[in-house]
């Protein structure tokens, strides 16, 4: 992937009805960004929009989801209008490129962000290339005899299991649970290669959370309003009617994002936040 200048997101906003509300500290209406090729068969995606609605239940919020193909993604214009952006499981994707654009585009500009298993590699790819100026780093999964796989086979699959997960103090995953651990369920073969784990989260990125064997499990962005990825699928809770944590806080930082950009753009004429166009 090619490095490309720096995303800002533009301070003015669409004149949809999904940008036209807002009271108090959280905009009450959402769109939400699903990056990944919808699979009606995939445990995590029957699980996602579930997740959401009990999200925005608990909140009190309305909070739309479209998905957006991998395919389509080849400009930031194609994902600059959403309020978070969340990369989803199943990969690998039809275009790794695309995914990395939009994870690049919300990394950049401040957008809330969160990704999940694929999007958790995904995010680690990109962050590798764009922001450690790895421009050979790659997936193992989609490139085997790469010289920089900073996503390689896990020592041991986690394919259909659980297993608890330690988060790490004042992280912002831990204050999103509220608790120092939990189990999660994972479904992935694939993981942070710890050959390359010290220069990955020396910071901004940064390890969230591990787990008994002492691998990263979760990481986050410094100094963004949020950008987190986990290798497990927390959404998954919501298959058994439970509110997921960490999808809550996500919600309610895509809330709060647009109520400040809303409160921001208050008197600028409306031109939407398409950068590529």
């Amino acid at each position: 992937m090619n490095r490309v200048p720096s995303f800002q997101r533009d301070t003015a906003v669409e004149s949809s009805d999904l940008h036209q509300e807002s009271q108090g500290a959280t905009q009450k209406k959402v769109l939400i960004g699903l990056i990944g090729d919808c699979g009606a068969t995939v445990p995590a995606h029957q699980a996602i929009p579930i997740a959401l609605q009990l999200a925005a239940d608990a909140a009190g919020l309305e909070v739309k989801l479209q998905w957006v193909p991998t395919e389509e993604v080849r400009s930031v214009a194609r994902v600059s209008a959403y309020d978070g952006l969340w990369c989803v499981p199943a990969s690998p994707y039809q275009n790794m490129e695309g995914a990395l654009l939009a994870i690049q585009y919300a990394r950049e500009s401040g957008l809330p962000f969160l990704g999940t298993c694929g999007g958790f590699q995904h995010a680690v790819i990109e962050y590798a290339r764009n922001v450690l100026g790895w421009a050979d780093a790659e997936h193992a999964e989609t490139a085997p005899d790469a010289i920089r796989p900073v996503i390689a086979p896990l020592a041991c699959a986690l394919v259909e299991a659980t297993g608890t997960v330690r988060f790490f103090p004042n992280s912002r995953i831990a204050k999103a649970y509220g608790t120092g651990e939990a189990t999660e369920r994972y479904r992935c073969s694939y993981g942070l290669n710890p050959a390359f784990q010290a220069a990955l989260v020396s910071g901004p990125l940064r390890a969230a959370a591990d787990d008994a064997t002492g691998e990263t499990r979760a990481v986050e962005l410094d100094a963004h309003p949020f950008f987190v990825a986990t290798l497990f699928q927390p959404e998954r809770a919501a298959l058994e009617g439970q509110l997921p944590p960490l999808v809550a806080a996500f919600v309610y930082a895509c809330a709060s994002d647009a109520a400040q950009r809303l409160q921001a753009s208050s008197s600028v004429i409306p031109k939407g936040r398409g950068l590529g166009e």
